[in-house]
């Protein structure tokens, strides 16, 4: 499968008034972890936000600053690669479907500052049936579902 570097599309449709932030969390959220419970969710929507306060802590950072730049970045969040199969589905996927009901209220706390953080900290995860080149020889820190998650990754 060849991937390409790209902007992905942001779905046209956003679901009430949340605006597109909390939509393309809910997104990322959705196409990231909707096979794991919420903590699962939860650790994956604040994951995103370690990494917009640890960019905006720094005076940016080559990921992004703000929660689209962060969730859309080139090879960080799969669901968003070119090519992967959760792309069609993320961008069709709408609130008729229960899973992305609750990634959207996940999304909302998460970026209005009210989702208390299961990871400590983590800016980086991976499902542990992989090992990611930057995980190798790295002690995770957090095990939530069927991610590992980790933090002090530059």
């Amino acid at each position: 499968m060849t991937l390409h570097r790209h902007n992905p599309p942001t779905p046209t449709l956003p679901i009430h008034d949340d605006g597109p932030a909390i939509d393309v969390l809910a997104r990322t959220i959705w196409g990231e972890a909707r096979g794991e419970p919420v903590r699962g969710r939860e650790a994956v929507a604040a994951c995103v936000m370690n990494r917009v306060a640890k960019a905006q802590a720094r005076g940016g950072h080559w990921w992004g600053s703000d929660v689209i730049a962060v969730c859309k970045a080139p090879w960080q969040f799969s669901c968003w690669n070119e090519g992967d199969p959760n792309l069609e589905k993320l961008l069709a996927v709408g609130k008729e479907d229960r899973i992305f009901q609750s990634c959207l209220r996940i999304a909302r706390q998460a970026v209005r500052g009210a989702l208390s953080d299961p990871t400590d900290g983590a800016t980086h995860y991976h499902h542990r049936a992989i090992l990611p080149w930057w995980a190798k020889g790295r002690t995770p820190i957090r095990t939530i579902g069927r991610h590992l998650f980790y933090r002090n990754i530059s």
